[in-house]
């Protein structure tokens, strides 16, 4: 009896959180939110349990795809890629994409390579169950306040990434952009794949203007538009070649994410 009577209750509780989710864009928006770090941090987990016994390896990024991708559904996320093409590579490459906000964790998954290490700010190494997984995941931690010791982490890299044959993926803007634009791109990625003569693989993101707003509060269902272009080869280039290779790239990144967010925003609106 006793357990009859907190049923009801709880089943109450639910069909208020569903309507209010249904009616209040603002608690909406909260709910999603919360329902998308506690997903992180929880399978962040089953990462760490998995991952453990193999040791500290950029193959154990495939353990946090399985765990991260599937909360698309959950959100109402659609992830479209597009030039796949230009990721059917088994030789070693560096991605360069642009930085938007934390939903970027879950739809990079989408294009994470086998054998990829992200490289990411340190703070991130101290996020919990997270940290403790990207750690176990291979992924490459840089204090952005120590610049000799980020550029030393880097060259080390170069050295290593053809020999053990791995990819790299770095947000070039260095923080989260929301404007609708592109920062301006820090030269360390384009540095990495110089010294390495490895090729550039440029990975746009489309605006996520269309269903998600942090500052309006708004999280909708929609659609991510991922847009992978040509490789840019590094063969031959010096380190003179650094400026403007980065502003061609970024030239190139910036061109793209205009024309598929613009794609992505009528879509939503039709």
């Amino acid at each position: 009896m006793e357990l009859l009577l907190l049923h009801y209750p709880l089943t109450f509780l639910l069909i208020a959180v569903l309507i209010l989710c249904w009616i209040n864009t603002t608690f909406r928006y909260f709910c999603k939110m919360t329902f998308y770090q506690v997903w992180i941090f929880t399978f962040s987990i089953l990462v760490i349990i998995v991952a453990l016994p193999r040791g500290r390896s950029c193959e154990n990024v495939k353990f946090m795809r399985m765990a991260i991708l599937p909360v698309k559904y959950a959100l109402g996320i659609k992830i479209v890629v597009k030039g796949k093409e230009n990721l059917r590579t088994k030789k070693p490459c560096i991605l360069v994409l642009n930085h938007q906000n934390s939903l970027d964790i879950m739809v990079m998954m989408q294009i994470l390579p086998n054998r990829c290490a992200p490289i990411g700010k340190k703070e991130i190494l101290y996020m919990g169950p997270f940290g403790l997984a990207c750690w176990l995941s291979g992924i490459v931690f840089l204090d952005r306040k120590k610049k000799e010791e980020s550029i030393a982490t880097l060259t080390e890299i170069a050295h290593t990434m053809r020999r053990d044959n791995f990819h790299v993926l770095i947000f070039p803007e260095g923080t989260r952009n929301q404007s609708g634009s592109m920062l301006p791109f820090k030269r360390g990625a384009f540095q990495l794949a110089v010294r390495a003569q490895v090729p550039i693989v440029p990975v746009v993101i489309s605006s996520y203007n269309s269903f998600y707003s942090q500052k309006e509060k708004r999280f909708t269902s929609g659609t991510s538009t991922i847009q992978i272009l040509p490789a840019v080869e590094t063969v031959g280039l010096s380190s003179d070649d650094v400026p403007k290779l980065t502003e061609q790239v970024r030239d190139s990144m910036m061109s793209t994410y205009q024309k598929i967010s613009g794609m992505t925003n009528r879509g939503s609106q039709e």
